[in-house]
């Protein structure tokens, strides 16, 4: 009886948490009210059999609690029953699988008026690529790709030369237009997701996958990676914003395409170039520069202190030992922190951006006195 009593309460507990639990989806900012609806009857259906069996559980169980006086009995095979069973099931697999695939073939059918543009993943960040002014995009291929050819163009496509590369995690998209997302992973699987928006489309390495939505709502958006990539997952992160035709025309003039930076094209000022280039390599997916908690040293503050290795030595933050970081990470591995980072491959002048760029977080410089070490 006790059992009985407990199921019953945990059908009406969950009935109760479902309307008036605090957790809701995010209001929707897209076309795909479609998704909305397709979850909405799914958890109506699961919803009515769940009731259904652990209320029916409750009730054999109260009705067939133990009694020393009844003894078992057989039943013949109820044929009614099974038809039963087996069209209320049927109609409900059609029920829940119906209107998934409505969904899913409206996903994957792009409008014609549709624009374009490339979003391609690596552990932990995002980048992005827009055609230029031919509406096509360059070929590209993972064999190309290098420090200053992160897209991996090839430089004697002609229809690459206007393609606008996007480096760091934010990406620009104009209100009311549907937009195609291609994507493609530099490494390994990785998933693009706008909660807002309700669509999300796995990266594969070796193929390019897509899917299609509307932006209907001004705003900036996060983007997740909604498929464990590694130990900086959580932090791969970035943002859709959806501007108006004139803000969105603005900051289309501001990036820079393929051309430029075959011809060395940059941004100016080299605290500037480092920071663009620790954006665009995936630095900030584990170095904090805002004093918060980072898979690596945070670089707040950083340049001009003093930190303790793994072998209980201490070393100065300086420009050698940063560029040392960088190329060989292995070399001087700082306590507390796991040794993940792999070496990178820059050149001269962006090494010393980065390091310009790490110094400006600072508000000391190597020639101060270094900060004294708390001790426990």
């Amino acid at each position: 009886m006790t059992f009985a009593v407990i199921l019953v309460a945990i059908v009406i507990a969950s009935v109760l948490f479902h309307f008036l639990s605090p957790w809701q989806a995010t209001p929707l900012a897209s076309n795909w009210g479609s998704i909305d609806t397709t979850i909405t009857i799914t958890l109506v259906i699961t919803g009515i059999f769940f009731v259904a069996i652990v209320i029916f559980m409750a009730y054999c169980v109260y009705k067939y609690q133990e009694d020393p006086n009844r003894k078992s009995e057989y039943k013949p095979e109820n044929k009614k029953l099974e038809w039963w069973l087996i069209g209320i099931t049927t109609v409900a697999i059609c029920g829940l699988l119906a209107p998934g695939l409505v969904v899913y073939n409206d996903f994957v059918h792009v409008p014609s008026n549709a624009v374009e543009f490339e979003a391609v993943g690596e552990q932990w960040r995002w980048s992005y690529r827009l055609p230029g002014t031919d509406e096509k995009f360059g070929r590209s291929s993972v064999s190309r790709m290098d420090e200053i050819n992160t897209f991996g163009l090839d430089p004697d496509d002609a229809d690459g030369q206007d393609d606008i590369l996007v480096a760091g995690n934010q990406m620009h998209l104009l209100v009311n237009q549907p937009t195609k997302v291609l994507l493609r992973s530099k490494d390994v699987l990785h998933d693009f997701y706008v909660p807002q928006f309700r669509a999300k489309m796995d990266l594969i390495p070796g193929q390019i996958t897509y899917f299609w939505f509307t932006p209907t709502v001004p705003g900036t958006f996060e983007i997740l990676c909604a498929e464990y990539c590694g130990i900086g997952h959580y932090n791969m992160r970035g943002e859709i914003i959806v501007d108006t035709a004139s803000d969105y025309q603005e900051w289309l003039s501001e990036q820079i395409t393929f051309a430029q930076v075959l011809t060395g094209g940059t941004v100016e000022g080299l605290v500037e170039q480092g920071q663009l280039l620790a954006s665009s390599r995936g630095c900030l997916a584990c170095h904090s520069v805002n004093g918060g908690p980072s898979l690596g040293p945070g670089w707040l503050d950083l340049f001009g202190s003093q930190e303790s290795l793994i072998d209980g030595s201490q070393v100065l933050v300086d420009a050698d030992y940063l560029i040392e970081s960088i190329i060989d990470p292995a070399v001087k591995i700082v306590a507390g922190y796991p040794p993940v980072m792999v070496a990178y491959q820059f050149s001269d002048e962006q090494l010393d951006s980065l390091v310009a760029y790490i110094e400006s977080l600072s508000t000391e410089s190597a020639d101060s006195p270094p900060k004294p070490i708390a001790e426990d």
